[in-house]
């Protein structure tokens, strides 16, 4: 970046600056800018950082801003600054060095000035300070707008990081980040709330005999029993491998015994294979219900639940098991 003029002395105009266009005091404020200095930037030349906040006006050619370098909220975003638009009132206003990596991107005439004159110049020129309010009000807005659209993205990817990418059930994750506060409701409300363990029967051995793209079509065709059997209020999770969790809020121990039946059933009903003379079932499950006692925690209800599961496969599998083994 070289000095090669100053305002005064250059052929450029008050008019061609943005902030004091239509400027009732053009001859005032052109005096107060003359001895600022115009930069040239080469293509690809950065401003150098300064400890001194100033605005910078684009005369000729364009700058590449990139917000934020150093707090960590970079992400990519470049903004265009074209001739006779600015950037770095944020640093004026704030009295800090600009945080903003400013590129040339071509060959870039930049006017230089330094925050006390701004300041000096907002006194002296109402149609400046109506223009820079104009202009942070619309760049407020514009991060605003581009802060919902991150929060979107950020809630998107946060709950795709919830979802088993092959089951399309819930995950663990979100197990983990959604059942404490469902049991603290549950107890706080005295409201039932049960859970069924899933897992589906000999599952090596139906991966070794069918292969594993088939162990796939399995997990993904048990999934949607759990799915279309289910109310909308019902919760269903891969809780890691072959096994599966339903979480049903507001559910007493027998209504819960009752869902699992009709889904050990459904199960048995469910097509893996496409070729019908393999006969069902094609597959089946064991399930272990539990129900949330007063004063229990989630892991305690996992554990019970998973040792009605472990009942539910002693008797042989292919049924259904709770906290009472019936007689």
């Amino acid at each position: 970046m070289k000095h090669i003029s100053t305002f005064g002395a250059s052929d450029y105009q008050i008019s061609d600056l943005q902030l004091l266009r239509n400027s009732t005091d053009a001859d005032a404020m052109a005096r107060l800018l003359a001895p600022c200095p115009i930069m040239r930037l080469a293509a690809d030349e950065s401003i150098a950082e300064s400890q001194i906040a100033h605005l910078y006006i684009v005369l000729r050619g364009a700058l590449a801003v990139a917000t934020d370098t150093r707090t960590g909220m970079a992400d990519g975003t470049i903004s265009k600054i074209l001739p006779g638009e600015s950037v770095g009132e944020q640093a004026v206003l704030d009295e800090e060095a600009n945080l903003n990596a400013i590129t040339a991107l071509e060959e870039t005439d930049v006017l230089m000035i330094k925050a006390e004159l701004v300041w000096q110049l907002i006194d002296e020129s109402h149609v400046l300070a109506r223009n820079l309010l104009r202009l942070l009000s619309f760049r407020i807005r514009a991060a605003n707008a581009q802060l919902r659209r991150r929060q979107k993205l950020g809630e998107f990817y946060r709950q795709l990081s919830m979802i088993d990418g092959l089951t399309d059930l819930y995950n663990r994750s979100w197990l983990n980040d959604l059942l404490p506060t469902m049991v603290a409701t549950a107890q706080g409300s005295h409201v039932p709330l049960s859970l069924i363990m899933i897992d589906l029967d000999h599952f090596k051995r139906f991966n070794d005999t069918h292969g594993h793209l088939a162990g796939d079509q399995a997990l993904r065709t048990a999934a949607g029993v759990l799915g279309s059997a289910l109310r909308p209020t019902d919760f269903a999770v891969r809780y890691g491998g072959e096994e599966m969790m339903v979480l049903l809020p507001d559910t007493s121990e027998k209504v819960a015994v009752a869902v699992a039946e009709r889904l050990c059933e459904r199960m048995r009903q469910a097509l893996v294979f496409s070729d019908m003379r393999l006969p069902l079932p094609h597959i089946t499950a064991s399930f272990g219900v539990a129900s949330l006692q007063p004063e229990q925690d989630e892991q305690s209800l996992i554990a019970q639940a998973d040792a009605a599961l472990y009942r539910a496969k002693a008797q042989g599998r292919n049924c259904v098991a709770w906290q009472q083994t019936p007689a």
